[in-house]
């Protein structure tokens, strides 16, 4: 079975599509990675997605649901040209949307118990329509339904890509959100562990952006981080915030470090009379820790550590990474794994669509909190039949 899966994450930078050929069934998939294409947002509709994030108008959301729905099947259609494969090839899309908001603490509302809520928007009816592919997507809602944070979901395709019967491995995705999974020696999904440590690239993205009077919005190869000097002082008031202390299932996007947060960094940067490059380098040493940390609640130490996402394009964040965990914790990327790091988020979400017509559950209780496995993702038929 051909499936595209399609990423757009939380720095909102742009949508990945993946092309994956996947055979067999259960927990023991054969994941055939075929080939990659990245679509960047242009600075305007990057600019909206994150207003919208933020405070956007109903009328805002609605009409930005469609538009990624537009650009996603776009995505789709070039990246299924650039690698020769024809439409109804491919049985099935997995489009995990563009999120816009997030609340995995639950509200009690009388009568009606705890309350947990998300949105992604990307229509599927639009990516149906528009490549003639059947749509799997609203992958988090079910889970937290079953009162799950409802992230993060990736973990299962670390479990069946990455797991190692001999060692602890950590696989750590350098994301708009940086997250951990550890997987225990052996082949017990239930024994997985997962959740996000902090924020990561949005942090960077948005601090070079503000710092820089929108001129740039990346700092691309980390070169301006590599110029700077961690301050002692920042460091520790970053390492201070109360989410690092709370214990998993936990989950966190633009409600807890958007743009009120990333004012608050840029006051405390104020008074220590920062310069920008000492700002970047004290947040990439700052990611770095915070994924060390994450070890108080895996209560074990990896044997060795796979990373993927963006960040690892960023030179003084991966120096940091590698600095944090050797001598004895070697250090790699997916690539080095035979994955892809810069795809691996879509390639993921191909595998958690094909399992929802497979009837397979995908998220992991302890993980995500959830009260019991679930088949997670909502169906929109294509033009064609995606199962014999």
């Amino acid at each position: 079975m051909i499936v595209v899966g399609l990423m757009s994450g939380t720095s909102a930078d742009g949508v990945d599509a993946a092309v994956v050929d996947i055979s067999q069934a259960g927990h023991r998939l054969d994941i055939n990675f075929i080939g990659h294409y990245g679509r960047s947002y242009s600075p305007q509709l990057r600019q909206r997605i994150l207003q919208v994030a933020e405070r956007g108008t109903i009328k805002e959301i609605c009409h930005l649901h469609t538009l990624l729905g537009e650009v996603f099947a776009k995505t789709v259609l070039a990246a299924l040209s650039q690698y020769k494969v024809r439409s109804k090839q491919v049985k099935l899309i997995g489009s995990h949307g563009q999120t816009v908001h997030h609340l995995p603490e639950p509200t009690n509302e009388r009568g009606l118990g705890a309350i947990r809520s998300t949105l992604q928007i990307g229509n599927p009816a639009v990516i149906a329509e528009r490549t003639g592919i059947t749509t799997v997507s609203d992958f988090r809602s079910r889970d937290m339904a079953a009162g799950g944070e409802g992230a993060p979901l990736v973990p299962y395709t670390h479990f069946l890509l990455f797991r190692n019967t001999k060692a602890i491995r950590w696989v750590v995705n350098l994301g708009g959100i940086a997250n951990v999974t550890a997987l225990p020696r052996g082949d017990r999904l239930a024994l997985v562990q997962a959740f996000d440590t902090g924020p990561c690239n949005m942090l960077l993205d948005a601090l070079v952006t503000l710092g820089t009077k929108g001129r740039t919005t990346i700092d691309r190869g980390g070169r301006l981080a590599q110029r700077g000097q961690v301050h002692s002082g920042l460091l520790r008031w970053f390492l201070a915030h109360p989410y690092l202390r709370r214990s998993p299932p936990k989950s966190t996007g633009r409600e807890i470090f958007g743009e009120s947060y990333v004012q608050k960094v840029l006051s405390q940067s104020r008074r220590r009379h920062l310069s920008l490059n000492d700002l970047l380098a004290t947040g990439c040493q700052f990611i770095a820790q915070s994924i060390r940390d994450a070890q108080q609640w895996t209560k074990q130490a990896p044997g060795d550590v796979v990373c993927g996402g963006g960040g690892i394009r960023n030179a003084r964040l991966w120096a940091e990474i590698q600095k944090i965990f050797t001598p004895n914790i070697p250090v790699r990327t997916m690539d080095d794994c035979g994955s892809s790091s810069q795809a691996f988020e879509a390639q993921a979400f191909a595998v958690l669509a094909h399992q929802t017509v497979h009837g397979i559950c995908t998220n992991v209780p302890r993980v995500t909190g959830a009260r019991h496995p679930v088949i997670l993702g909502s169906v929109t038929p294509g033009l064609h039949k995606f199962l014999k």
